[in-house]
């Protein structure tokens, strides 16, 4: 077959005893995307005190990724499960995650924060690069990355220029046209555009409707005008919209004991629909003593979840919920600059958030839906300082804090309305209302000894902490709101380059203690709410390795080892999961990922790569009760790429060895447990042209 080809073709062209010599200059010259963008908030990711993963333009073209679950597991400790829809976009990092509620690890996207879950889950076209940011980082970043930070950069039009236009088809009529134009209009001046549309029909059907049952569009743009107004002065304008249209939930009932998953099977319709803006205005100033930055943001999504919610045939539940936001944020930073003994950054955030959710739950069987109407407006502000002391030879200390103040109000208007007589009005029931109110210190002491430019040895501690909530699902008063949730986290690592940088490696090990545990708890009929459930503990560590031995020639591999399990979780007076593994964390993350690049292959080409890349998750059990296992599984991923003059043709292939594995499962009480096949083999191909 095709991808047995693919695979040996891969493994034959790996060199052998090449010599150590790059030609940087010439490599820069074909891949002008190469330049690395770093946050304003950051030093330089090789020398500081955090253990941090980057994945550069390259390897995202290498490896065709198309969104952030599809990097789940190619970094260590990193996983981000895909199933359902868009907005079921749950990160577990270092097994700390959530995955109901809002998410527990923190997303920028060129300095703008994301809130929400629904906003996860973007086009990753034409991005720069991808950051991961391990272990708490609530010091400098602030709401929820309790668990880590994802950093996401976008190319500037004053360090690339480039017009391009790409066109790809592949397996089950998967359709992705981009084009993008990135100009410098003068010395100080440049503007962006990018476009992209995706089609996909899906791999699963719904043999009952007799559709696609996993079909999913996709549309985004972005703009960006870049403006020198002064030598020490950068202003950026960002306006980006992402829209998706997809059959979700393509759930079949499972057999746990023969592993099975039947088709899926069920009478309602079930989708997800969502439309997300963005704009953001950043104004910064280098100065040589220090710098300032300033980021204003603004974010609405409107989107639209209707499930069947019983996933069979029979007419039971179905639900319909429909989520608005209007988003404000602001934040000031300000940082020492140039070489000295003592550094500092000191910031302020602000934001107001407010949503308006509407969710319908009909039971059919009874004749009777329960609207439900709610309104959460929210307010926060932070302040930050961190300060770096050098204290003899390459020993240095570094010391941050945090101040958060959260408000938040909820109302809800409950009503009822009777099925049976045909455009019947609802009738009010119950209201609800709540507030709450958190004030929050985060502290963060770390020690390092710089051995030189490059290599570093770091000891760190941290706190986390996610803001409570409110639950959308509600029975009683009891039950409205959910408390904040803590931890520490205990880490040392490792940083070293060798062979002038040929080869660098970290290492990490850590320790998280995690309490207050907001979890999720499926009440069947109702729906899911959060509690303050748990108390756990997760150690593990991480190692990555980047090899660049010769011109053309690159090998990455990650690896992550997470052990978390509850030390306290009393879910009701017979239930007890202390002593269990929490769900939906691998124990094991690795992956394994070479490039081979031959320039000037005769007057053929100017450039032929080979690249693939193999991605293991697992194992890790299903939910809290540890019944259910998904065991570790490798996914294979490959691509060929030729270029000349301004074309270059690609075939790529996902999944090449059709492994099997589920990307979701879950038990629904007395209706059995329910499962969503993970993705099976895709082959396509590319067609590109720069301008």
């Amino acid at each position: 077959m095709l991808y047995s080809l693919l695979i040996s073709t891969f493994i034959a062209t790996a060199p052998m005893g090449s010599e150590p010599e790059v030609d940087t200059s010439y490599v820069r010259k074909i891949d002008m995307e190469e330049v690395t963008v770093v946050g304003f908030k950051q030093d330089d990711k090789k020398v500081a005190p955090i253990s941090v993963t980057s994945l550069d333009n390259r390897f995202l073209r290498y490896n065709d990724i198309r969104s952030i679950k599809e990097i789940s597991g190619m970094l260590p400790n990193f996983f981000m499960p895909d199933y359902g829809s868009r907005q079921g976009a749950p990160v577990f990092v270092r097994g700390v995650g959530s995955r109901t509620n809002a998410p527990s690890v923190g997303l920028y996207i060129d300095g703008v924060p994301h809130f929400e879950r629904s906003a996860f889950d973007i086009d990753m076209a034409d991005v720069s690069n991808v950051e991961v940011l391990r272990g708490p980082q609530g010091t400098l970043y602030g709401r929820n990355a309790i668990g880590g930070l994802i950093n996401v950069y976008t190319h500037s039009p004053l360090d690339y220029q480039n017009t391009r236009f790409r066109v790809s088809y592949g397996s089950r009529n998967d359709t992705q046209l981009t084009a993008s134009t990135y100009q410098r209009l003068s010395d100080n001046v440049g503007i962006s555009v990018m476009g992209n549309y995706t089609y996909n029909d899906g791999f699963l059907t719904n043999v009952y409707r007799n559709e696609n049952a996993d079909m999913a569009h996709t549309a985004s743009f972005r703009t960006r005008f870049v403006w020198k107004p002064a030598v020490r002065w950068t202003t950026n304008l960002n306006l980006s919209y992402d829209y998706t249209r997809q059959n979700g939930f393509p759930y079949g009932l499972h057999d746990p004991k023969t592993g099975k998953t039947a088709d899926v099977n069920y009478n309602e319709e079930s989708k997800y629909n969502r439309n997300l803006l963005t704009l953001g205005f950043g104004a910064n100033y280098k100065g040589e003593s220090f710098s300032f930055n300033s980021q204003t943001a603004y974010q609405y999504f409107n989107d639209r979840m209707v499930i069947d919610q019983d996933f069979t045939p029979k007419k039971v539940f179905f639900t319909d919920t429909r989520n608005k936001q209007h988003m404000y944020t602001q934040e000031f930073t300000l940082k020492s600059e140039g070489e000295r003994a003592y550094r500092w950054i000191v910031g302020l955030f602000a934001f107001h958030q407010k949503m308006d959710n509407q969710t319908e739950v009909s039971y059919l069987a009874q004749g009777r839906s329960t609207p439900k109407f709610f309104e959460i407006p929210t307010y926060g502000v932070s302040l930050y300082h961190q300060s770096t002391l050098d204290i003899v030879g390459g020993l240095s200390a570094s010391l941050g804090l945090r101040f958060d103040y959260e408000r938040a109000k909820y109302t809800q208007l409950a009503y009822v309305r009777n099925l049976r007589v045909e455009n019947a009005p609802a009738k009010f029931d119950k209201e609800y209302n709540s507030k709450l109110n958190f004030k929050q210190f985060n502290p963060k002491f770390s020690l390092q000894y710089a051995f030189n430019d490059h290599d570093l040895l770091y000891a760190s501690v941290t706190r986390g902490y996610k803001t409570g909530g409110f639950n959308i699902t509600v029975t009683d008063n009891s039950n409205i709101a959910f408390d904040p949730e803590y931890n520490w986290n205990y880490e040392i690592g490792v940083k070293k380059s060798f062979w002038d940088g040929k080869l660098r490696a970290e290492l990490a090990a850590f320790y998280i203690d995690w309490k207050d545990q907001q979890f999720s708890q499926f009440i069947p009929g109702v729906g899911n709410q959060q509690r303050n459930a748990g108390h756990s503990e997760s150690k593990g560590v991480e190692a990555s390795i980047f090899l660049n031995p010769c011109q053309g020639l690159t090998f990455q591999a990650n690896y992550g080892y997470t052990y978390v399990k509850f030390l306290d979780y009393q879910k009701d007076q017979k239930t007890n999961y202390a002593g269990n593994f929490l769900p939906l964390v691998p124990r094991h993350t690795i992956s394994l990922h070479s490039a081979y690049t031959l320039y000037k292959v005769g007057n053929l080409l100017d450039r032929l790569t080979f690249s693939a890349g193999l991605t293991g998750n697992g194992p890790f059990f299903w939910n809290e009760t540890n019944a259910t296992k998904q065991e570790l599984y490798f996914i294979l991923n490959g691509k060929i790429s030729a270029s000349k003059g301004r074309f270059t043709y690609e075939l790529w292939g996902k999944n090449l060895t059709d492994t099997k594995y589920l990307s979701f499962l879950t038990n629904m009480g007395a209706g059995g447990y329910i499962a969503q096949r993970g993705r099976p083999i895709a082959i396509g191909a590319s067609f590109i042209f720069n301008l």
